[in-house]
């Protein structure tokens, strides 16, 4: 049986946590930031968990990371 081979896209925007869970960075953070509030673009850079019905599926395109 062939390995399974990582999606290079997907491994770039996700990883895995110690206890499996799948974390991601938080999208409208690149441009058009001047009307965005101070508060609302501090809370941009954090970053969050995959939610539970997508996470099956990124964990299919990202085996081994």
């Amino acid at each position: 049986m062939p390995k399974i081979k990582t999606n290079r896209g997907a491994a770039k925007r996700f990883t895995k946590t110690g206890t499996g869970k799948i974390r991601r960075n938080k999208a409208f953070r690149s441009h058009i930031l001047t009307k965005k509030s101070t508060k609302r673009k501090r809370g941009l850079r954090q970053g969050t968990l995959v939610d539970a019905r997508d996470a099956r599926n990124i964990s299919r395109l990202i085996p081994y990371v």
